[in-house]
């Protein structure tokens, strides 16, 4: 197992310096750890669970410039975003995909107002545009969206944006930066910054959380990539450090595709906290978000608000002519932003700016924070402009912006589910074509095989049931019942594959259950 390699790499080189060190593996810590490795620097990533655990597999689906942020004159982030979000749909072609937008009109000077907005969102993306966005009538907007709200119907106006499967991303950049020579390692826990006399840092001593073995690990940089726990490291590192990330709460809800009847999206420009509310197809289920909400206890695992959900749910209730209720939502996850503030500003979340901040701590620690999925790319190569600066590593070009991540290939079919593999799909059919048997599905009410427990396992460091059912197929985002319901025979082959026992399947069981609960609204 590539995870296996890795530990006994640490384990025969103690002595071993490498030139980056990365804590975190979300988007920005990966995106970080591939800009640094395909500079040619020596470089390791420490994830202190699994590959986008937290935010990072919490998103609204989205590869975006930001309309809203068009809408409160953040020119420069969107001009950014836009082209990252060209970038990115160049580079992974097989998970990131065009997605039609339709806002509604319900009055009069909308129409004109969104669609002027629109066509200014088009000009600021240049050749990496997607598509023009237009104005159209009542009836082609029923005809795109046959069950959204028809009272008070004007009109709408379509745009272009990306959709993508944040989780599966993460998959593939962590996959990329082995390709490239890199170490990536989950369920490693950063326990202590190593530093010198003159108080300067020049290592991690990390834990393994399935052995509870300790490695002391040193570096010329090692950069603080850890989304809303980067003040935690920013505290080992400097107790009396003051708190850089505002974290707000955004919390999403599953409903069947039956609520959106369409290939096209909703976006509705203007909720009545102020934000904008999405309604995204993904995975043959419905995406229904997002919320602001501060909040001051942060967890890897972070619980929806009864007003987040009602909230949700009543505003999509008045532009669905199927009002969903709890009972329709198949599961609900809330992810937490990081979102990069002063301590004491008073600015509401949904008002500071989602562009990412770069903090260098008189110890030479490296952190970077703020910023969405859309820039992870651009927030790498800023991140390691500044740690090659700092740790005096010799001066090499940026080469991700074209660079094409594991999995590329042209000419998808998204009507198989198995897509998100990309390239890799082929040997996923050839497996089942070997063995017919991993051709079965784990449940009736989602696609996904057995074929695919085994690959995860065996190339994408998938360790239990939580990181297959989690991030891997996606089970738990999109049916949280019909996950819990897998979780068995999950945990089976998990533990065929890594020589695991009867205890650490029962163990498995009972965590995922109480993990996936959760996710869930309404009891068992």
């Amino acid at each position: 197992m590539i995870r296996d390699r890795f530990v006994e790499e640490l384990k025969n080189n103690p002595d071993k310096i490498w030139d980056i060190i990365v804590i975190g593996g979300g988007a920005t810590g990966l995106g970080t750890a591939l800009d640094s490795v395909t500079r040619g620097y020596k470089t390791i990533l420490f994830e202190q669970s699994d590959f986008s655990k937290g935010t990072s597999s919490r998103s609204t689906k989205l590869v975006h410039g930001g309309v809203r942020y068009l809408a409160q004159g953040d020119i420069s982030l969107v001009l950014e975003a836009l082209k990252e979000r060209g970038l990115l749909r160049q580079n992974a072609p097989h998970l990131v995909r065009d997605q039609a937008f339709i806002i509604p009109n319900y009055s009069w000077w909308t129409g004109p107002f969104y669609t002027v907005g629109m066509k200014v969102y088009d000009m600021m993306a240049g050749r990496l545009g997607l598509g023009p966005s237009e104005h159209i009538s009542k009836e082609e907007t029923l005809k795109a969206i046959p069950n959204i709200s028809e009272e008070d119907l004007i009109g709408g106006v379509i745009y272009y944006d990306g959709q993508f499967d944040d989780s599966r991303l993460s998959v593939n950049l962590a996959q990329t930066i082995i390709e490239n020579d890199g170490t990536v390692l989950n369920h490693f826990k950063i326990v202590e910054l190593l530093k010198d006399n003159e108080n300067m840092v020049f290592g991690v001593k990390v834990i393994d959380i399935e052995t509870d073995i300790e490695y002391s690990i040193k570096s010329k940089a090692v950069i603080n990539a850890t989304g809303v726990f980067v003040d935690d490291i920013l505290k080992m590192n400097d107790a009396k450090a003051k708190k850089i990330v505002r974290p707000s709460q955004g919390v999403h809800i599953i409903l069947d595709k039956s609520f959106l009847q369409s290939e096209s999206a909703i976006m509705i420009p203007k909720t009545s906290d102020g934000r904008v509310l999405f309604a995204v197809p993904w995975h043959d289920k419905v995406v229904v978000g997002t919320t602001d909400t501060p909040i001051d206890n942060i967890s890897l695992e972070p619980r929806a608000l009864e007003e987040e959900v009602d909230f949700i749910l009543e505003t999509a209730a008045n532009y669905l002519k199927k009002s969903p209720t709890k009972k329709d939502v198949l599961s609900i996850f809330a992810g937490l932003r990081p979102l990069a503030a002063n301590e004491g500003d008073d600015t509401s979340t949904k008002e500071i700016s989602r562009s990412h901040k770069l903090i260098v701590s008189l110890s030479g620690l490296i952190t970077i924070t703020g910023g969405k999925w859309t820039t992870y790319r651009k927030m790498g190569e800023d991140t390691v402009d500044k740690a090659a600066m700092i740790a005096g590593l010799d001066d090499r070009d940026c080469v991700t912006k074209n660079m094409p991540i594991h999995g590329f290939v042209k000419n998808i079919d998204f009507d198989n589910h198995l897509y998100v593999y990309g390239s890799d799909k082929i040997k996923i059919e050839k497996m089942v074509h070997d063995n017919p048997d991993l051709g079965k599905k784990l449940h009736k009410n989602l696609p996904f095989i057995k074929a695919e427990v085994i690959w995860s396992v065996r190339n994408e460091m998938a360790r239990n049931v939580e990181d297959v059912l989690a991030r891997r197929v996606r089970a738990l985002f999109l049916d949280a019942r019909a996950s819990i319901e897998m979780a068995p025979e999950i945990a089976e082959i998990i533990a065929t594959e890594l020589g695991y026992d009867q205890k650490w399947i029962d163990e498995q069981i009972a965590e995922f259950i109480k993990l996936a609960k959760g996710y869930l609204l309404t009891e068992l």
